[in-house]
């Protein structure tokens, strides 16, 4: 393993995803997607997202299903809601990420 590919700190634990999400993009509609800047959204965000404000669970209970801790189920959240308040303030596509 050559230096680049090493990592510091914890291993990161798998994180669940419990839906199939089929749509990359979402756009203001009207404008093509070749003429917006995109803001990429993580599944793992999308689904801190489903669960906070669908399912309507509190953080504990997301983070317990998604197999992260509450903060860093609070972190996908927040930059969750920073990405999708940057497009939408400021005209962008969103793209969902798969890492």
């Amino acid at each position: 393993m050559n230096e680049e590919n090493k990592r510091l700190g914890r291993p990161r634990r798998r994180r669940r995803i419990r839906f199939n999400h089929q749509i990359n993009y979402y756009k203001p509609q009207g404008v093509p997607l070749r003429n917006l800047a995109v803001e990429e959204i993580s599944i793992e965000e999308l689904e801190a997202l489903r669960l906070k404000n669908i399912d309507n669970l509190d953080q504990n209970e997301c983070a317990e299903k998604m197999n992260i801790s509450q903060s860093t189920f609070q972190r996908l959240l927040s930059e969750a809601y920073k990405k999708i308040s940057r497009a939408l303030i400021e005209g962008k596509a969103i793209r969902v990420t798969r890492s």
